[in-house]
């Protein structure tokens, strides 16, 4: 069992009790963050002038502030009716010095470098380009704004719930005098996402109002505070095990982890959870847990429902490359829509950033000899293929060292294919894989492994990979052109198959990937190689998946698959990847740039095996001779049948839907499965009215699971609408056999898959084998 040290924190209500003494939102904020007296800190709340960029005409002077709450930037707006703008450091993925973005190096010249910077946001918000007044001024803002976001993002969950709640109550305190008055309380009520009539925000007051002065300050809204955040739940379960003086023992900790949680612990373990969170000294030092402690436990990430062993590679990635699902993109140079949105390199750094591991580049001549990337025959923008290159190049392996795919949709010249040939070589270097591993001509593929930082290429080759074996190569250099474009430009080439030239020296680029037509899995069997590949639009797919389930489960075994949309998905709409992974398919391209249930799949299959954007399949789909048939189920190894047991118990700090202060959510929680047929299903609470704060609910879900290593499990959180849709609120999603049983918090992600800082979920869990 581990424990992750870390500095022990204080109680949950002594910081609100130094605020309640009168103490400065600002220099609370400040100790929280652990920057008392740092410059970089100061720098950022004193400001200063930064030059927008937005084209090569549009470069204005801007004041930019960090707020008091050390959290909020606040940017200065020219424009009579336009408030000032502010966006959260919570959103800032990274901060990066020099012409690094596409906007910068587009609008800007060279000898700026040394003084631009660039904000690039979580979300599909666009980067913010700046440049500074001096090179030691422009260092100076990367440097304050990448320690201030480490620190944010560092802060342990209870600490961002403080966080959010003393900015909160500054909010509510109008007139800045450090008291509460009714009116003040029932404001705060609203910011915290409480709706409350006015006798019960009389009777908290009255509550807490002890000196009756008819405001709460000092000690007064500590206790409200504390009446706030009081969980039952947690009161509840801890005073079920704390048997020692109203604290718990290491040995009743133990009894805890091992009869409701199910984790082997022992005595060791359970001091060195109580060294590491409890956070009153004494208790600490009578080795005792209490029930703060308790609760910074169940807190921290290594305890919640998600295996902490799953977090990193955990999986055998010496298997052939055939043997994994691959997060993979369709479209991936898109931000937006198939017909008039922005391509843009930032489309493919953010899906790598995501741990996507196959890239696709739709490839078309461009001017002065130079290819460009777009959807043809669109209005899309267009982007340099060298820059592109470049970018995936630079950016490829920070999330995952596991080797990226780039599959090319390939419509240029000969010419500009030598072009492309001479970038990818140039570029991409020794990285760049141009021959076999090994001696001799290969009979399977290389493993994950063995192709760390390494690219592939996928696309059209002149001969087969064997002839580079024989003395006499194949001279035609006439293929048939990629069966996607013959699918999704079908307007413009019905029902023809063009011949498309090929340049020898971008064809012996390809090696493990070699697209090829699909004339049935009989003629796959007996004529393709292994490194022979075929895409599928979904729609073909779908059916095969539907229709011939174990044919397409064995052709997976040995072959590879790439599913992409249907060309009428100009919306960048997706399709449900489940079918597909259920049938073995390796490569199901997703629009990652399009939030949806889809994509929240995708994210919770590879959010495990340190998210290297490869995931082992079962073994029964690794066997030649497999009878595995997702649609029949027939009896196998496969068939493990297990039943899931959740209690959705209550949920802690969920943000607003519309921002507005009057909009208070009524939340209701969706538990779906996701798997082969048999095992889809969804169940959900009731709505809990106007409280996203602390709603609860205590409502118990039996699921049957017959196979769970596909099966994936999804939590999520609506806002009830019996009027009209519900709105999406958070979800979280991760694989069934990667659940931690007993009681267990769940993170929660927004609609684009970053995590929300403060919210959670908090469950039963308990799985069993089914009689």
């Amino acid at each position: 069992m581990s424990c992750i040290r870390k500095e022990p924190e204080k109680s949950r209500s002594e910081e609100l009790l130094q605020y309640a003494r009168g103490q400065k939102v600002i220099q609370m904020n400040v100790k929280l963050l652990g920057l008392e007296g740092d410059p970089d800190l100061q720098f950022l709340l004193k400001g200063g002038d930064l030059l927008k960029v937005l084209s090569p005409s549009w470069k204005k002077t801007r004041y930019f502030r960090l707020q008091e709450d050390c959290k909020t930037m606040w940017r200065e707006s020219k424009k009579t009716f336009k408030k000032n703008d502010t966006f959260s450091l919570d959103d800032i993925s990274a901060v990066q010095m020099g012409r690094q973005s596409e906007g910068l190096k587009k609008n800007t010249e060279e000898q700026v470098e040394d003084r631009c910077f660039s904000i690039i946001f979580k979300s599909r918000r666009k980067n913010l380009d700046l440049v500074s007044s001096s090179e030691e001024e422009g260092k100076q803002w990367v440097k304050s704004l990448q320690k201030v976001v480490s620190n944010l993002n560092n802060l342990s969950r209870k600490q961002k719930t403080e966080h959010w709640i003393f900015s909160c109550l500054r909010k509510a305190d109008k007139n800045k005098d450090d008291n509460l008055s009714p009116s003040e309380v029932k404001s705060f009520m609203h910011l915290i996402n409480i709706e409350v009539d006015d006798e019960y925000v009389e009777m908290l007051f009255k509550k807490c109002d002890r000196s009756k002065s008819g405001t709460l300050a000092g000690e007064e809204i500590k206790h409200f505070y504390d009446l706030l955040t009081q969980r039952d739940e947690i009161d509840v379960i801890y005073g079920e095990y704390a048997k020692t003086t109203g604290f718990m023992s290491a040995q009743n900790l133990v009894d805890f982890l091992l009869k409701e949680q199910r984790e082997k612990a022992t005595l060791a373990d359970a001091h060195r959870i109580i060294e590491t969170y409890e956070p009153d000294e004494n208790a600490k030092e009578k080795k005792l847990l209490s029930k703060d402690g308790f609760l910074m436990y169940l807190n921290h990430p290594d305890a919640m429902i998600l295996n902490p062993d799953h977090k990193d590679v955990y999986q055998d990635m010496s298997q052939p490359l055939n043997h994994y699902f691959i997060s993979s993109s369709h479209n991936t140079y898109l931000m937006e829509d198939q017909l008039k949105g922005p391509s843009s390199t930032e489309a493919y750094i953010r899906a790598l950033q995501k741990g996507c591991r196959c890239v696709e580049l739709d490839c078309w001549d461009g001017s002065d000899n130079e290819p460009v990337i777009y959807h043809g025959y669109t209005l899309t923008s267009k982007i340099l293929f060298k820059d592109v290159i470049k970018a995936i190049s630079e950016h490829a392996f920070k999330t995952s060292q596991y080797p990226v795919i780039l599959s090319l949709e390939n419509h240029c010249s000969v010419e500009q294919q030598e072009v492309m040939a001479r970038h990818m070589s140039s570029i991409l270097g020794s990285a760049l894989i141009t021959s076999p591993l090994g001696d001799g001509m290969p009979t399977n593929f290389p493993s994950p492994e063995e192709l760390k930082g390494k690219f592939l290429i996928k696309g059209k080759r002149l001969n087969k990979l064997e002839d580079t074996f024989a003395e006499a190569a194949a001279d035609d250099n006439d293929v048939t052109e990629e069966e996607e474009s013959n699918d999704e430009d079908a307007q413009k080439e019905k029902n023809t198959k063009k011949k498309l030239k090929l340049a020898k020296e971008l064809s012996d680029m390809v090696i493990y990937f070699k697209s090829v037509h699909f004339h049935g899995f009989e003629d796959a069997q007996k004529n393709l190689s292994f490194y022979e590949m075929a895409s599928f639009k979904e729609g073909k797919a779908m059916k095969l998946a539907e229709e011939s389930a174990n044919a397409y489960v064995r052709h997976n075994v040995e072959k590879f698959s790439r599913i992409y949309p249907a060309g009428s998905r100009t919306d960048s709409s997706n399709y449900n990847p489940l079918p597909l992974w259920n049938a073995g398919c390796q490569i199901v391209a997703l629009n990652f740039q399009t939030p949806c249930t889809d994509m929240d799949m995708n994210q919770g299959r590879f959010l495990v095996n340190g998210k290297s954007g490869y995931i082992l399949k079962p073994a029964f789909m690794r066997d030649v001779a497999t009878e595995f048939d997702p649609i029949t189920l027939t009896r196998g190894d496969w068939l493990t049948h297990k039943t899931l047991h959740v209690m959705v118990i209550s949920a802690q700090q969920l943000p607003k839907v519309n921002q507005k202060k009057s909009s208070i959510v009524d939340p209701l929680v969706k538990v779906e499965i996701y798997g082969v047929p048999a095992d889809v299903a969804e169940k959900e609470t009731k709505p809990f009215d106007n409280n996203g704060f602390n709603p609860s609910w205590n409502e118990n879900f039996q699921f049957d699971v017959y196979v769970p290593e596909l099966a994936l499990v999804r939590f999520s959180i609506e806002d009830y609408d019996s009027s009209s849709d519900n709105d999406f609120v958070g979800q979280y999603t991760l694989p069934f056999n990667s659940l931690k049983m007993g009681y267990r918090h769940v993170p929660l992600f927004n609609k684009n898959g970053d995590l929300l800082p403060s919210a959670g979920l908090f469950v039963h869990i308990m799985v069993l084998d089914a009689e």
